[in-house]
């Protein structure tokens, strides 16, 4: 009796489906969604199968289910702590989803149980430098290229610890040792903005090729005032790209070199091929103002104003030069302008007090003085000086009439 009765338990184990075995069958040839069904029979088979788990969040993963894969593998080293492949896959799956910072305890663990096993070193650096421990992402990555001095993510991950921490002549080095243009040009930009600048020109003129490197590196050559290296630098790039920016900038060099000729041909060839551009128009106009060509310039700014005719500076350029050039009534017509967008100053009021004495409009001349001095209060003395005696003569002459 007790023969047959395990004769017949021995059978039924015989005829129970092994689910695990049949899903990794089905894993190997690539077949995720079939495994994930049958370990999902397997686990309501038994709960606490931590291989169906396992497996079964390898399959979720495989099919980018990932917080169900997340969960299945908590589930897996709930029920089997310290499993490596286990931890080592969910620190990984944890980083796909950018979760570096509760990645970071389990590689940890990880790598606590294997010290030589070069991925999990090498995943646990990743997770410490996206959980903004880049002090401890540079151990670790140091680690890991003793580890595996092959490793590729191991010089760009260490570089990218050392420029996240402001290490800026270590990120250098760890980048160009690593071939890694893109991370020379962001070391390149950090040392701008920590004001390095020589050793972020150092670094563009490495890619002289690079039109846009070639360009950032003659603004960085101008704002250095090195003009001779600009020249050079932005020529190039204008001769392939002629952009009104890259024409503006080499003028700029040409300002710098003293040669005022080549900045007006630049302003001019830029203005020709974008006559719409405001600031176009008012580089022209001052190059041209500084140079005394009055009315060329005023045309300038003229039609800078009609680009954009709440421009304040613009109508401001085109009052000065009109009243320089001795073209009173368009001046004050421009002055008129600033007064509508209520933007005057003391010295707009001085001009058109200027303006108005000029065309013999005493009255109105001597209240445009009176405005100006009650506006200015000591900021420009001479000024003030030449106000109180014009408003001294005028009142003088309208009393003998």
């Amino acid at each position: 009796m007790i023969l047959s009765v395990l004769v017949a338990a021995l059978s039924l184990l015989a005829q129970a489906p092994d689910y695990v075995g049949q899903a990794v069958q089905a894993l190997d040839a690539q077949q995720p969604a079939a495994a994930e069904g049958l370990l999902r029979k397997a686990v309501a088979a038994e709960a606490d199968d931590y291989t169906a788990h396992f497996h079964l969040a390898l399959a979720l993963s495989l099919q980018g289910k990932d917080d169900e894969g997340i969960a299945e593998y908590r589930k897996t080293l709930e029920l089997k702590p310290a499993l490596f492949e286990a931890e080592l896959n969910l620190g990984i799956l944890l980083l796909r989803n950018k979760r570096g910072g509760e990645a970071v305890p389990v590689l940890r663990e990880a790598t606590s149980a294997r010290p030589q096993d070069a991925k999990a070193s090498q995943f646990l650096a990743q997770a410490l430098l996206e959980s903004d421990d880049a002090a401890g992402a540079e151990q670790e990555y140091r680690r890991l290229r003793q580890l595996d001095p092959t490793n590729t993510a191991a010089p760009t991950g260490l570089a990218r610890a050392f420029l996240t921490q402001g290490k800026l002549p270590e990120a250098s080095e760890a980048y160009r040792s690593a071939s890694d243009k893109q991370g020379l040009l962001e070391v390149a930009a950090a040392m701008e903005k920590a004001s390095r600048t020589s050793e972020a020109i150092a670094i563009y003129q490495q890619f002289p090729d690079d039109l846009a490197v070639r360009g950032r590196l003659g603004r960085l050559q101008l704002d250095s005032k090195n003009a001779e290296a600009a020249v050079g630098s932005l020529e190039e790039v204008v001769k392939k790209s002629p952009t009104t920016q890259n024409r503006l900038a080499l003028a700029d060099a040409y300002r710098l070199a003293g040669q005022p000729a080549k900045v007006l041909e630049q302003l001019q060839a830029a203005a020709s091929a974008d006559p719409g551009s405001f600031e176009l128009r008012m580089a022209l106009g001052r190059h041209l103002r500084d140079d005394r060509k009055l009315m060329p310039a005023a045309a300038q700014f003229q039609a800078a104003t009609k680009i954009q005719s709440d421009s304040v500076a613009a109508w401001n350029e085109l009052a000065s030069v009109l009243i320089v050039n001795q073209n009173y009534p368009e001046g004050l017509a421009a002055l008129d302008h600033v007064r509508a967008l209520s933007k005057e100053l003391p010295g707009h009021y001085f001009m058109r007090a200027i303006s108005l004495d000029r065309l013999k409009m005493k009255p109105e001349a001597a209240a445009a003085y009176k405005a100006f001095l009650e506006a200015d209060k000591g900021a420009l003395p001479d000024q003030e000086f030449q106000a109180r005696q014009r408003i001294r003569i005028i009142e003088l002459e309208l009393k003998k009439k």
